[in-house]
């Protein structure tokens, strides 16, 4: 697992190629941990009050914020390059990773296309990282 968390660190702007669906998600869920802990460690309330209403707000500032704020900024190029491979992977284009751009729609079409299944056997961007021919093996 913590193979896959990792994989697009590894592969940092390789855009060719394609991914599996475990290394798109488990770096996905590596994102999300990161921040969630980040957040639950070192984010401190601030009350917002007005007549009639008040909220807390959760936020990270200084140091730790900025130290999040450099992981994302790191992490933006990788998971970019291991949504466009996912998307090699169906035998579609990278440039719809541009629906994440649309509100809503766009971002619910990009989320059912990381969760389908890859062509199997090669493609034009490539072999199947998944299913690998036996022939491959005794080349």
């Amino acid at each position: 697992m913590l193979t896959w968390m990792f994989m697009p660190y590894r592969r940092y702007a390789e855009f060719g190629g394609r991914s599996q669906r475990a290394e798109y998600w488990y770096f996905s869920l590596f994102l999300f941990l990161v921040a969630v802990l980040m957040t639950a460690i070192f984010a401190h309330p601030t009350e917002i009050r007005a007549p009639g209403f008040m909220s807390y707000n959760y936020g990270l500032t200084g140091i730790p914020g900025a130290v999040l704020n450099i992981f994302n900024l790191a992490s933006f190029i990788p998971s970019l390059a291991v949504g466009v491979r996912r998307l090699h992977d169906q035998d579609r284009s990278g440039w719809l990773m541009l629906l994440i751009l649309i509100p809503l729609l766009g971002w619910f079409a990009l989320f059912v296309l990381m969760c389908l299944d890859g062509t199997h056997g090669p493609n034009s961007y490539g072999p199947d990282p998944k299913h690998t021919s036996d022939v491959d093996a005794f080349s």
